[in-house]
């Protein structure tokens, strides 16, 4: 299953640079989005992966919110995950 890093779960003036919000492809309604939650994502590097896991739901609209151990860099927002 593939999804694509929208961006950064954030506020007004914070951005929680270790969570990050998912649009998962086939996706689309909150209860699907619930089911995910859980489940690891991977982000590849070149060179590393980093290894995430589905947190909770975001919106209503599918989307899911991620939290990694460690900052995400800015060249990952735009770019594909994968879930196991």
């Amino acid at each position: 299953m593939q999804g694509v890093i929208s961006s950064y779960r954030r506020s007004r003036h914070v951005t929680s640079n270790n969570q990050v919000i998912v649009h998962v492809e086939g996706v689309d309604s909150k209860e699907a989005a619930e089911k995910l939650v859980g489940k690891k994502v991977t982000w590849n590097t070149g060179k590393r992966a980093l290894t995430g896991e589905v947190s909770a739901a975001h919106g209503n609209k599918g989307a899911v919110r991620v939290r990694f151990a460690t900052g995400m860099p800015g060249q990952c927002l735009g770019q594909t995950v994968s879930l196991q």
